[in-house]
C-alpha cells in the first residue's frame, strides 16, 4: 500500500481505514481516506505496513521528515516506543483524538490509557525533547516528560503541580526568644524546650544529643521566618538584610518558600547534603522520633529553563534517597512547585 504526501499528511485510501484507523488506531479518517500525520506514517513504513509515499521508502520519507519537522527524529522514537509499550498514541494536532492538545506548544503525543482506543480516556500528554535541550520549568506541569538522549533511548518524567505537600506538624511560635544576628546565622538562647523538639527549628549549640537544649544555631531563612513571627528578640528585616547580604536577591525567593511551607505544616531543613535548598517533613511530632524526610525542594525562579541533563541528575538523586523532587518556581508575587519523578509507561 502507498501514501501520497498533502500537506503535511499523508493521504492513504483503499482499505486503509479498516487496516490503520479502525482497527489499529492510526490517523484521521474521512470516508475511505485516512490521513496520517508524518510520525505514524514513518512507523507505518518502519514496519512494513506501508511500502511507500510518493515512491519513498522508510529511509528517504524519513529524512525528508526529520528535514521537515521540528524534532522529528526524537519524536518518532517515543512514538515508536509507546506503540511498542501496547499504548494508542496520536499526534497533538487538529482533527486527531485528543486534540484537546492542540494549541499547547508544549504537547507533542497523545497517549490513551492503557486498553483506551483513541477517543478514549487520555493517560499522558508527552513532550518530547532532546537530552541536550532546555525547556522552561513553567511549560512541565501536568504533562510528561519525554526525552531522547544521545543513544536514542527514551526516558520519561512525571511532572505534576502542587508539590504533593501534606503538612501536618503542629506548633505555636514562642514569643521574644533572645537572640543575636552573628555573621551568617542566628544563636538563640534559653529556647522553649518545643521550638527545636517540635517546630524543629535550628541545631542545639551543644549538638544533637544534648540532654538540655540552652541555645540553638538558627539559619538566617530559619531565624527571618521566626522573627518575622515576633518569635524573636531580632528585627525580621535587619535578619532579612543580612540574608541578602550573604546570598543575593536568591534570599528572599528560598525565604518566601520557606514561609510558605511551614505555613502549610510543613518542616523545611536544608537540603544542602542531596544539593536542594531544601529537605522537608511533612509532619513532625518530636525531633526525638523524626521521620524520614518526604521531598528535596530546589528553589528556583518561573521563568528557569531546565538543562535536561541537570533534571534527570535531581530527580535520580532524589529517588535514590527515596523521596520527591519538587521544584518551587518563586518570583516576587508568584510561587508554584512543580514534582517530577520518573515513570514508566
Amino acid at each position: 500500500m502507498n501514501g501520497t504526501l498533502r500537506g503535511d499528511g499523508v493521504v492513504v485510501s483503499g482499505d486503509a481505514r479498516q487496516r490503520f484507523h479502525d482497527a489499529r488506531g492510526y490517523g484521521r479518517a474521512d470516508g475511505d481516506e485516512v490521513t496520517l500525520a508524518r510520525v505514524e506514517a514513518a512507523h507505518l513504513l518502519y514496519r512494513g505496513d506501508l511500502d511507500a509515499v510518493d515512491g519513498a521508502a522508510f529511509r528517504a520519507f524519513f529524512a525528508d521528515s526529520v528535514a521537515a519537522v521540528d524534532r522529528f527524529a526524537a519524536r518518532f522514537l517515543v512514538y515508536a516506543d509507546l506503540r511498542e509499550r501496547g499504548f494508542y498514541v496520536a499526534p497533538a494536532r487538529d482533527g486527531w483524538p485528543g486534540a484537546g492538545a492542540v494549541g499547547d506548544p508544549a504537547v507533542d503525543l497523545v497517549v490513551f490509557a492503557r486498553g483506551e482506543k483513541p477517543g478514549g480516556e487520555v493517560a499522558h500528554r508527552v513532550r518530547v525533547a532532546g537530552e541536550r535541550q532546555e525547556l522552561p520549568a513553567a511549560d512541565l506541569a501536568g504533562r510528561v516528560l519525554a526525552v531522547v538522549d544521545e543513544e536514542s533511548e527514551v526516558t520519561y518524567f512525571d511532572c505534576g503541580s502542587g508539590g504533593g505537600f501534606a503538612g501536618a506538624t503542629e506548633f505555636d511560635s514562642p514569643a521574644g526568644v533572645d537572640a543575636d544576628l552573628m555573621d551568617d546565622r542566628v544563636v538563640c538562647w534559653d529556647p522553649p524546650e518545643d521550638l527545636y523538639e517540635s517546630g524543629f527549628y535550628g541545631q542545639p549549640v551543644a549538638g544533637r544529643d544534648a540532654a538540655v537544649v540552652d541555645a540553638l544555631h538558627l539559619s538566617l531563612v530559619e531565624a527571618a521566618d521566626l522573627a518575622d513571627r515576633d518569635a524573636l528578640s531580632l528585627d525580621a528585616e535587619a535578619v532579612c538584610d543580612r540574608g541578602r547580604a550573604v546570598e543575593g536577591e536568591r534570599f528572599d525567593r528560598r525565604l518566601s518558600v520557606y514561609r510558605q511551607l511551614r505555613d502549610r505544616g510543613v518542616v523545611p531543613k536544608t537540603g544542602y547534603k542531596f544539593g536542594a535548598d531544601f529537605r522537608t517533613y511533612d509532619a513532625v511530632e518530636s525531633v526525638s522520633d523524626l521521620p524520614h524526610s518526604e521531598a528535596l525542594v530546589r528553589v528556583v525562579q518561573p521563568d528557569h529553563r531546565f538543562h535536561l541533563r541537570d533534571l534527570a541528575e535531581d530527580v535520580r538523586l532524589a529517588g535514590g534517597v527515596r523521596k520527591r523532587m519538587v521544584f518551587a518556581l518563586a518570583g516576587d508575587d508568584s510561587l508554584a512547585y512543580l514534582t517530577v519523578a520518573r515513570l514508566t509507561p
